[in-house]
């Protein structure tokens, strides 16, 4: 039996005839050298259906791109392994405090961790599609030159950006975890965290759970680890992503980040980019229950919501599927392919129980039929 995917017509399908034409104003007008897909999963878990989804898209997306346009891809996986791994409360002052992955773990556990659950299947999906990969952690990528050089720049414009970046506050975080040895708590709203630049440097004064106060610099050279909220993470991401004159950087995300990126779209405008200048975005679909709600494994986790009607617990754990990566990865792209063979698949979202679904099935494509327009005018 061959399933059959029906998918509404949108303002955004009426005016695309392929999913990557999104991507089109932007390698008509400049055409690039070459287009990185970027894509990014926090660390903090095996990997769920969403990234796999997610992931096989973006391998997907790049292959389409460099057939139809003819310009060399690559995909840049980012492994957010600052994602809280603990979160506590002071009693003595009421402030949060957490512990990043990365510093409860340590590098090479998670290394480890990144090559055993991300490494295969990106491995097959580049072997399958011939594009290029690459792998960085957040912690590598927050020590380079020009992500300090570029964090640097960003905060003397603050001011223009901070409530682009926390519009309830107007406090962008910036966690600067305690450096003592085996420590790595940082206080989670940053709010006893004063940041003073200096001509080529910043110096930051925070306060420890365990050490209380404590000076860290920040150099384009070296200091403390550099933790950033997400959209004030995302702004110095894409602002440097920007300077690269000869490629095209294409932010992949899932789709709950369609109302998160107006956001960063406007921080990015306040400290300095023009519109030309801002990223390309494609968003994927995510995977919804019904409700209509993301598809959370922690609310899961935590018993704050069911399993919903139609998932499967491998959903939440990709570990558990029953079959060999090679079919799973069969599935992944088999179900990549009809989605981005009409924009009225790709951009919308699905239930895991239709996505469980289509990755159990052969699949077909159907678009519903546009209706019948009404009888013109006449005078």
């Amino acid at each position: 039996m061959t399933t059959r995917l029906v998918s509404p017509n949108t303002v955004l399908a009426n005016a695309l005839t392929n999913a990557e034409d999104v991507l089109a104003p932007r390698i008509h007008t400049k055409p690039p050298k070459r287009v990185a897909f970027m894509v990014g999963t926090q660390i903090n878990g095996v990997p769920h259906l969403g990234t796999s989804l997610v992931q096989s898209l973006t391998f997907a997306a790049a292959a389409r791109v460099r057939d139809r346009f003819g310009i060399p891809v690559e995909v840049t996986f980012g492994a957010l392994d600052n994602a809280p791994h603990e979160v506590i409360t002071d009693p003595a002052t009421g402030h949060r405090y957490q512990r990043a992955y990365a510093h409860a773990l340590g590098q090479d556990v998670l290394a480890a961790q990144v090559e055993d659950l991300y490494w295969p299947l990106f491995d097959a999906l580049s072997d399958r599609l011939s594009v290029p990969y690459s792998v960085e952690t957040y912690s590598r990528q927050q020590q380079t030159e020009q992500f300090r050089c570029t964090w640097l720049r960003a905060h003397r414009r603050i001011d223009a950006a901070r409530w682009w970046l926390d519009p309830a506050n107007g406090v962008p975080h910036v966690r600067v975890p305690c450096p003592a040895p085996s420590c790595g708590w940082a206080e989670k709203y940053a709010e006893r965290t004063r940041i003073l630049l200096g001509a080529d440097h910043a110096e930051v004064h925070a306060v420890c759970l365990h050490h209380g106060p404590y000076e860290v610099a920040i150099s384009p050279a070296g200091g403390g680890y550099l933790d950033l909220a997400t959209l004030y993470r995302n702004l110095v991401k894409e602002v440097a992503a920007a300077a690269a004159s000869d490629r095209l950087s294409v932010m992949v995300k899932g789709g709950d980040w369609v109302f998160g990126s107006q956001l960063v779209d406007g921080a990015l405008q306040a400290v300095g980019l023009t519109p030309g200048q801002l990223p390309a975005r494609l968003f994927c679909p995510q995977v919804v229950t019904d409700t209509g709600a993301k598809l959370s494994k922690s609310l899961i986790r935590e018993g704050q919501a069911p399993l919903p009607d139609g998932a499967a617990p491998w959903m939440l754990d990709t570990r558990m599927w029953s079959g060999s990566l090679s079919e799973y990865v069969d599935r992944l792209l088999a179900m990549a392919e009809v989605l981005l063979s009409d924009p009225r698949h790709f951009f919308r979202w699905y239930s895991a129980g239709e996505l469980g679904r289509l990755m159990s099935d052969p699949m077909r494509s159907e678009t519903a039929p546009c209706p019948t327009p009404p009888p013109a005018c006449t005078s």
